[in-house]
């Protein structure tokens, strides 16, 4: 899985990807390559082995991303294609019309269209989990799937816009 990540004021692409169980991740980032292997300790408190060093990781969840706390340092770590639509978002509805976002911090379950797929009004496009409730997200009016910005188990917030839909323009005759 493919990542743009901002930590601290830098942002960095990381591809991520699970190797023999799901235990043993390599991480190839800005083309450099690392393989780890962690183990859950607590909660949101990892041991790594990260090319033969040991180092403990704890991982706070914050509104601004994810805190994560090494060998005495803490350093903020965000998506940066998320922070990029959440800024989008925050400029009014107005300038982001067409645009799907869940009603609260919900995992992605399912994407039920693609990209430049024409949608009505109504239409199911993603379907996603909180608290044990499924909902699907639909259309609000009738466009076509412009972008989809999520993927499956994807984590999102409100504000996270998962589809942007162009809508179709009605002529008055």
């Amino acid at each position: 899985m493919k990542y743009r990540l901002k930590i601290l004021e830098e942002t960095v692409d990381v591809d991520v990807s699970h190797l023999d169980s799901e235990h043993n991740v390599q991480f190839i980032i800005e083309g450099k390559e690392y393989h780890v292997r962690y183990q859950t300790i607590a909660n949101r408190y990892f041991h790594l082995v990260m090319d033969g060093k040991s180092i403990e990781v704890f991982v706070a969840r914050g509104d601004q991303g994810k805190h994560i706390f090494v060998n005495g340092c803490t350093f903020l770590v965000q998506d940066a294609d998320q922070l990029l639509l959440r800024r989008a978002r925050l400029r009014g509805s107005e300038e982001t019309p067409g645009e799907v976002t869940p009603p609260m911090p919900s995992v992605v379950l399912r994407i039920m269209v693609k990209e430049g797929e024409r949608v009505k009004r109504g239409q199911g496009l993603v379907v996603v989990s909180a608290m044990k409730m499924q909902t699907t997200l639909v259309a609000h009016s009738d466009g076509t799937v412009k972008k989809i910005n999520t993927s499956i188990d994807a984590k999102v917030a409100p504000g996270d816009i998962l589809v942007e839909i162009e809508e179709e323009v009605v002529e008055n005759e």
